[in-house]
């Protein structure tokens, strides 16, 4: 009997051992740190105390982004006008502080309001009009950037508002941004694995009719999440424009495809209904390192788009794979 009981304990530990390692996340976190310990050897200067929180700083705009992205694409969707969305709201912070005067508090608010209406808009559109979420979140975003050119008219804005700490506050040695994102990452990863409306995402994701007809409210909570993803292009924003102390026009420019990027490398399937806010977070974290890691070895920047997009390719075939072996 003991001997059966302990074949079963270790058969137990074995099958949990194999479900983790099978996860995408686990393959994921794998090739982050062997990135990690190539860099390591290739730049002496990679592992030092600064490099390490500047490359932190900078993956924490996409990081916290991503919680919104890898909501989105859980649910099957896309969301195109993360990177407009963070340069409306930045620039329209700076424009509220710096020439309308308005207090810090209610630049706050309102730009988290102006993010809700983007959300809002995305999803109105996508859930209740039935548009393609591809076609939407590009059109909004081509407007967002209308809007920006004619908030700035093409100039940048100076930001010096109690705002600004968001992004360029430290406390210690850790910048403030890192910590907000590390925050944003367990809240979304709480709300995605530990409440009701995050497996009610999942389960669109898997199968939409089917989660309707369980009782989810499929369109209500597919809105709620672009909702929730350009809210935190609001609060993103104003960290950005707190780090530079200035927004402009041009804040965002690229965002998106980074976001994208990062979200399907840390196992987020494009199909939906499979991913992790944590594994975006990795996905984050690989796409910093290779973007540092081609300063501290002087390659050419052309080279960044090159092996980002193989990066990505690599990552969706991956995907593809996976769920092929699946079916």
């Amino acid at each position: 009997m003991e001997k059966n009981k302990e074949g079963t304990e270790k058969a137990g530990k074995y099958s949990a051992m194999a479900r983790m390692t099978s996860r995408a996340e686990f393959s994921v976190l794998a090739g982050l740190i062997l990135l990690i310990v190539c860099m390591s050897f290739a730049s002496p200067f990679f592992l030092s105390v600064q490099n390490i929180f500047n490359v932190l700083s900078q993956i924490s705009r996409y990081g916290i982004i991503s919680v919104g992205m890898a909501l989105i694409i859980i649910t099957g969707g896309i969301d195109l006008s993360v990177g407009y969305a963070v340069g409306l709201c930045a620039t329209s912070a700076a424009y509220l502080t710096t020439n309308v005067g308005l207090p810090w508090y209610l630049v706050l608010i309102l730009i988290l309001g102006l993010g809700a209406v983007i959300g809002l808009s995305n999803g109105l559109l996508v859930t209740r009009v039935g548009l393609p979420a591809f076609i939407v979140t590009l059109a909004v975003g081509k407007i967002i950037t209308g809007c920006t050119m004619l908030l700035t008219s093409g100039r940048p804005i100076a930001f010096d508002s109690p705002l600004s700490v968001l992004g360029s506050g430290y406390i210690g040695p850790v910048p403030m941004c890192v910590i907000l994102m590390f925050a944003v990452i367990v809240i979304g990863t709480i709300f995605a694995q530990y409440t009701q409306p995050g497996r009610a995402i999942y389960a669109i994701g898997n199968n939409a009719r089917a989660a309707a007809l369980s009782g989810i409210k499929v369109k209500k909570m597919t809105c709620i999440v672009y909702v929730i993803q350009s809210m935190l292009c609001a609060f993103c924003g104003i960290v950005v424009a707190g780090n530079l102390y200035s927004a402009d026009a041009t804040l965002g420019t690229g965002y998106d495809i980074d976001t994208i990027a990062a979200v399907v490398i840390g196992g987020v399937s494009m199909t939906g209904g499979e991913g992790t806010i944590w594994g975006a977070l990795i996905g984050a974290a690989i796409m910093g390192i290779l973007k540092n890691a081609f300063v501290l070895l002087s390659v050419s920047s052309y080279w960044q788009s090159i092996v980002i997009g193989l990066v990505i390719l690599f990552a969706v075939t991956i995907d593809r794979v996976r769920v092929n072996r699946r079916k």
